[in-house]
């Protein structure tokens, strides 16, 4: 599978929810497969908070492959044999596309807290910017996971038929607070660590030691990917075992794995990112604007795909439901399709175990269903 990574650069204002603008921006991207001549076979592919343009496939010397590659290549239900897929980096991240941690022009130095905030609006804004740079006005799919399917919500809310089918998984309509309350935990985190120095780290001194407000903030956010039964499954009570039950400081094999997890993720994963994208996230409400759910679904004019997982505890599966049902008051219901993935293990699931669906969403890009 062909692999390509690109920088676009914009000189032109992005005018951004907040009234703030930014000036000038960079968009990472990716893309996998050709786009063929008539432009019509592009699949756009969102991720989510601490995802990146790297998708699919594996630069030399990697480990791991990018984060959804179980769904992006040839043969697989996202066929880069037959699609030409992108995926951007989100403004606000920390993996090339500007971000608070980028140089605020005309200075040389870091945005840091004077970066804007940036709404979900903002990035697929950004995004569909790029997308016309590049000569693609029309998309046969935007196919997004928990923050990703927030983008791919906004793309048919924002950009009435100019995608032909929206793919939305874990996801919500609008952010509600038991997702504000973990994302706080990591706020306060960050913000007190003496490490943090009110934003004025150094970012290379971090990829060394990482920061311990991130790695907790992360632990907490790594509560709430999982549920009560994958847990029970991947670590039961089990003790780790050189370490005594009644040492202190001994640990179950769960606490160990969210320690590894958070302060590994802490090395690589920008702090100030985290708070702006985090932000994002808890304003995110596809109704802002409108009266109403209803109202703002009335402008959709592509084919709409929800899918739910079972026992998803930060994004219910009954926030995707309640999508469907406005789409059935706004008298869309022949175009919007709700679609529950039986799995117990938990918000995660669209990340871990594609098996699951990944038939129904080749079946939705071959336009079978």
């Amino acid at each position: 599978m062909k692999i390509t990574t690109k920088r676009a650069k914009f000189t032109n204002p992005l005018y951004l929810e907040s009234g703030r603008i930014l000036e000038p921006y960079e968009i990472v991207y990716e893309t996998y497969g050709e786009l063929s001549e008539e432009r019509d076979n592009v699949v756009l592919i969102c991720h989510a908070l601490s995802g990146s343009h790297h998708a699919a496939g594996r630069y030399e010397g990697d480990r791991k492959p990018g984060w959804w590659d179980a769904l992006i290549g040839e043969g697989k239900a996202i066929d880069t044999a037959k699609y030409f897929v992108i995926c951007t980096n989100v403004i606000g991240s920390c993996f090339g596309s500007t971000g608070p941690m980028s140089k605020m022009y005309p200075e040389d130095r870091p945005y840091r807290f004077r970066f804007p905030v940036v709404t979900i609006k903002d990035m697929v804004k950004a995004q569909r910017i790029l997308l016309s740079k590049l000569g693609i006005d029309r998309v046969h799919a935007v196919v997004g996971g928990s923050m990703g399917g927030m983008q791919a919500l906004r793309f048919a809310v924002d950009f009435p038929g100019f995608v032909k089918h929206i793919v939305s998984l874990a996801a919500t309509h609008a952010t509600r607070p038991w997702v504000i309350a973990f994302n706080k935990v990591a706020q306060e985190a960050i913000l007190r660590d003496p490490a943090f120095k009110g934003g004025e780290y150094d970012p290379k001194e971090l990829s060394q030691s990482g920061l311990n407000g991130l790695a907790i903030g992360r632990m907490a956010g790594h509560i709430s990917f999982l549920s009560h039964y994958s847990m029970d499954r991947k670590f039961g009570r089990n003790y780790v075992s050189n370490e005594g039950l009644y040492e202190l400081f001994g640990r179950f094999e769960v606490e160990r794995y969210l320690e590894y997890n958070g302060y590994n993720f802490s090395k690589w994963f920008d702090p100030l990112s985290y708070l702006y994208i985090t932000k994002a996230i808890n304003i995110f409400d596809l109704s802002r604007g409108f009266d109403s759910l209803q109202e703002a679904l009335s402008r959709v004019r592509s084919r709409l795909y929800l899918i739910g997982f079972e026992k998803d505890i930060l994004f219910l599966p009954e926030e995707m439901k309640e999508i469907k049902d406005a789409m059935d008051a706004a008298g869309k219901s022949d175009m919007a399709q709700y679609y529950e993935v039986k799995s117990d293990y938990g918000h995660d699931a669209f990340l871990v175990e594609t098996d699951k669906f990944s038939n129904y969403l080749n079946d939705i890009l071959e336009e079978r269903l």
